[in-house]
């Protein structure tokens, strides 16, 4: 039996299955990125409190921060004016 005539039969039902995997990826192509769209412009409640969290504690690092800054420069006025009076 020639294997030609086999393999126009049988060729089309081994493609059928890419073909239709090919035509599934092709229209569930924008639905998926329609989805990663909404995802990125949206945010959940859980990811708006984790930034609301974030920016508190920044915040509040920051003014620590500047808290120590000024006592540092208040220490450092008050030893230049003891000097400026004669203390040592």
């Amino acid at each position: 039996m020639p294997i030609r005539p086999l393999l126009l039969i049988l060729l089309p039902l081994l493609l059928g299955g890419c073909l239709l995997s090919a035509a599934k990826t092709i229209v569930t192509a924008p639905i998926k990125a329609a989805e990663v769209v909404y995802d990125t412009a949206t945010e959940s409640q859980e990811e708006a409190d984790i930034k609301r969290g974030r920016a508190a504690r920044k915040a509040e690092e920051r003014a620590e921060r500047e808290a120590r800054q000024a006592e540092k420069d208040r220490r450092k006025a008050e030893r230049q004016r003891r000097r400026d009076e004669g203390w040592n």
